[in-house]
């Protein structure tokens, strides 16, 4: 294709991208004033049995371009998922998505408990490497759980996480905030996106703690305890936080069950009511630049 017809490719993508993000908020009231800009969904699953059955790609893209997302950290038990996606270019492309495929370390739910000291993941993960994605190369490892915070010293995951940095790939972990100190002491520069923030519910002021150590670690923040109140706004010291670094949090959908899948939208538009809390540039950051920036995407206009 020339440079031209790409670049024509490029801006109908990003127009839709863009006009998806606006017709979202179609029908809401003049005095609620959520986000309105592109979404980078930095924690989404497309697992067997969405991809296999309930929520073909025509759905599952159907769901993101009425969300306003425009990008995707795909990840999926089993990686066919992510390959599935990855392959459907000219769907992707018409609906304005642009696809990070990340490698899972899940070949099955068995792999969720042993993974950090299994050998046979870590071939897995060099295979998955070396052959790609239609999409291109993979960007990251993840998302993984720790159930133990003292596994993230087993043999495997410290490999993974040296592995990790000397190929530039972001990890994404599901641990709590013992396990981050003890992954990055392996891989001291690896790129680390934290899944939830700490889902175990880490006070803030820990959170700050280890935001202010680690200058590469990124928080994403689905099913993040403590992030909003009753009515869905933030709540004060989070909002202080994200104030306080606006460039180290994403957000995401979590769609671990098809459930998830099926409420895609609303749980995209409770991101925007309280990315609304947030003043225009820190929303903008959280809901699309940190996500963007971190993997060289372009920005939609």
């Amino acid at each position: 294709m020339s440079a031209e017809a790409k670049g024509g490719v490029q801006m109908t993508i990003r127009t839709r991208c863009v006009a998806a993000a606006c017709l979202v908020m179609v029908g809401f009231s003049a005095g609620a004033e959520p986000y309105r800009g592109p979404l980078f969904d930095a924690h989404l699953h497309y697992n067997d049995e969405a991809w296999q059955s309930a929520h073909p790609v025509a759905d599952a893209l159907a769901r993101l371009q009425r969300s306003g997302v425009c990008a995707i950290v795909a990840n999926s038990r089993s990686n066919e998922g992510t390959k599935t996606l990855a392959a459907a270019r000219a769907q992707t492309q018409a609906a304005g998505v642009t696809v990070v495929p990340f490698i899972r370390l899940y070949r099955n739910r068995a792999d969720y408990s042993g993974w950090f000291q299994d050998e046979t993941i870590y071939q897995m993960v060099l295979s998955e490497l070396a052959a790609g994605t239609p999409a291109g190369p993979y960007r990251g490892l993840g998302e993984f759980h720790l159930y133990d915070s003292a596994n993230a010293n087993g043999a495997v995951a410290r490999k993974l996480m040296q592995l990790a940095q000397d190929r530039g790939l972001a990890v994404l972990a599901h641990v709590d905030d013992v396990a981050i100190d003890l992954l990055l002491a392996h891989a001291p520069k690896a790129r680390l996106i934290w899944a939830h923030s700490g889902i175990g519910g880490a006070p803030v002021a820990r959170l700050r703690e280890l935001l202010a150590r680690y200058p590469l670690l990124m928080g994403e923040l689905s099913y993040r305890p403590g992030l909003t109140d009753g009515a869905g706004h933030l709540s004060a010291e989070w909002k202080a936080l994200l104030g306080e670094f606006p460039t180290r949090f994403m957000v995401g959908s979590d769609t671990w069950v098809n459930q998830r899948w099926q409420g895609y939208e609303a749980l995209m538009q409770e991101a925007r009511d309280w990315l609304g809390d947030l003043d225009a540039v820190t929303a903008r950051r959280i809901a699309w630049d940190n996500g963007a920036a971190l993997f060289g995407l372009a920005a939609p206009r």
